[in-house]
């Protein structure tokens, strides 16, 4: 998966609580055999009308946001269904990073082993981030995930809190296999000494 290191961009904010994963990849997106085309699938229903015709009104068909790296989003972001095709489609949609107070378990998870950075905040910090978001001027953010910092065009900041072993596989772009290899010369040391000890089990 590609490296997270320091990505900046546009922010749009999405406030509403409780958008699940329905709402961030509709049921008919999960047919197919691989990953391509989820950009189409991510916010589906919000970004296209009946028709197929992009609604104006929603804020990542609007020029300002169409380019967004980052969404500031509303509580309990990501619940519903553990489909990872939601993940995947944020990721081809552009998006490197979502600011928010707090994200679903499993989405979570989902983000971190493909790239995603979730970014926790509390409410008050959160929502200046939100202001800023929603200002066609001011929307710009940066994240260095290594300072563990992001930081809007205005020089607003914030630090973040990120467990060691997840910020090392997304610096290094490693996913959950990725990072069980490192290990790779201790999990052959083991089994030569698991089966020397057992070798009726060779």
């Amino acid at each position: 998966m590609e490296p997270f290191t320091t990505v900046s961009g546009p922010a749009a904010a999405l406030p509403a609580a409780n958008i699940d994963t329905d709402v961030i990849m509709p049921k008919q997106f999960l047919k197919g055999i691989d990953r391509r085309g989820l950009d189409r699938g991510a916010f589906h229903d919000l970004r296209f009308d009946e028709t197929g015709a992009a609604r104006p009104g929603f804020v990542l068909n609007r020029p300002e946001w169409a380019a967004a790296r980052f969404l500031v989003v509303g509580p309990n972001f990501g619940c519903g269904s553990s489909r990872e095709h939601a993940v995947w489609g944020l990721l081809q949609l552009g998006i490197r990073a979502i600011l928010g107070t707090s994200f679903a378990g499993i989405f979570a998870d989902n983000a971190a082993n493909n790239g995603l950075l979730l970014i926790s905040l509390d409410e008050e910090t959160l929502a200046a981030f939100a202001r800023r978001a929603a200002d066609p001027g001011g929307n710009g953010l940066t994240a260095d995930l290594a300072a563990q910092c992001i930081t809007a065009c205005d020089g607003f900041e914030a630090t973040f809190t990120i467990t060691p072993s997840r910020k090392d596989a997304l610096l290094r772009g490693l996913d959950a296999i990725g990072a069980t290899l490192d290990h790779a010369a201790e999990i052959r040391a083991f089994e030569a000494r698991h089966l020397a000890a057992q070798p009726w089990l060779a």
